[in-house]
């Protein structure tokens, strides 16, 4: 898997992971301002692997 990160028409970054079989499986859902502040968006979802799993119904 890869992130890859990029400017929008809007001209905020954002970034989105691509699998292994090429398919985008997530994205920032919102721009940032700022080059650091998507890396750092990244960082988040990479440490969110400790994360806790709900089931809503």
């Amino acid at each position: 898997m890869d992130f890859f990160i990029y400017k929008d028409s809007r001209n905020e970054w954002r970034w989105y992971l691509k699998a292994s079989n090429g398919r985008k499986i997530a994205d920032s859902g919102e721009g940032y301002i700022t080059k650091q502040s998507c890396l750092n968006g990244i960082d988040l979802v990479k440490s969110a692997r400790n994360a806790s799993v709900y089931e809503l119904s």
